[in-house]
């Protein structure tokens, strides 16, 4: 077998898809602290900090609460280009 090829390069949606530039912002902390005794109780953590620098595993807990990013809430805003208008 020859070397291989990337596949998304070879049948050419790469060079179709356009990269799309998104902001996502971390909220509120969602994680369960009472669930071990069947409760529900959260810590009021409104919004995730990073521990670290960006690259490390100190980036991925949040110096608020101490819970993992993945216990607050994931809000994704696509950057829309809404500069062009259509008249009608």
């Amino acid at each position: 077998m020859g070397p291989q090829q990337d596949r998304s390069m070879a049948n050419g949606t790469a060079a179709a898809r356009k990269e799309a530039k998104v902001a996502v912002h971390y909220r509120e902390c969602q994680r369960n602290h009472a669930a071990s005794i069947g409760g529900y109780a959260v810590d009021g953590c409104r919004e995730f900090m990073a521990s670290g620098a960006e690259g490390t595993a100190a980036a991925l807990m949040c110096a608020a609460c101490g819970c993992h990013r993945s216990f607050h809430r994931r809000e994704v805003e696509p950057d829309c280009d809404c500069s062009s208008t259509t008249s009608g």
